[in-house]
């Protein structure tokens, strides 16, 4: 799967969004977004995507797949299955949690199960890169061996030192908006109406 590919794949089920005025997760301001939770409806095509990033780790003897809570979980149990397919063994699929603090954690009886494995950390969006590294780095703590991490999209030109130079960054499209702080905002100058339905935006009271 290329990269237009993958854009096509993307409009065809609307998760492109332009000509908006979104407030991200890390609250800059932009015009376009990847709504992600437009694709997971589609379990085909879902299953699609993570055939391809299982592909591109295929020689990287994964046996375990990590993923953050909680739209990343699907990710990580389409991938560990396409990986237990073509490769003929059992590939596990788990995730990290959320803690009250903000950072990662690996329970229910995850982290016995990762320890001393090779792992793969999937992710469906990467804007800063914060939370794949949040579960790198708590992969790592328990003992597991990171390979490498997986994304559907790369927009915000993450690189491997940004996310705990894990050895391997793949990621199926690379997309780079431009974003700008609130307080200069073009769009909020115009006085164009924020998006409440994605982003941050959703917190913002519905009049």
């Amino acid at each position: 799967m290329n990269e237009q590919e993958m854009i096509q794949i993307l409009n065809e089920v609307g998760a492109i969004i332009t000509d908006s005025h979104i407030v991200y997760t890390s609250g800059l301001h932009g015009a376009t977004y990847i709504n992600k939770d437009a694709i997971y409806p589609h379990i085909a095509l879902t299953s699609r995507l993570c055939r391809a990033i299982a592909e591109r780790f295929l020689e990287d003897n994964v046996e375990a797949v990590i993923s953050p809570a909680i739209g990343g979980v699907i990710l990580s149990q389409w991938t560990a299955h396409h990986l237990t397919e073509m490769s003929g063994r059992e590939v596990l699929g788990v995730y990290a949690e959320k803690s009250d603090g903000g950072m990662f954690i690996i329970k229910r009886g995850y982290d016995k199960l990762i320890v001393h494995k090779n792992v793969l950390v999937v992710e469906d969006i990467l804007n800063t890169g914060g939370s794949a590294k949040k579960v790198i780095e708590a992969t790592r703590a328990i003992g597991g061996k990171v390979v490498g991490l997986g994304v559907l999209c790369n927009r915000g030109e993450v690189a491997p030192q940004d996310v705990a130079n894990v050895p391997k960054l793949i990621s199926l499209i690379n997309l780079k908006f431009e974003t700008w702080e609130e307080a200069v905002c073009p769009l909020c100058k115009r006085g164009v109406p924020i998006n409440t339905d994605v982003g941050r935006g959703r917190l913002i009271p519905r009049i």
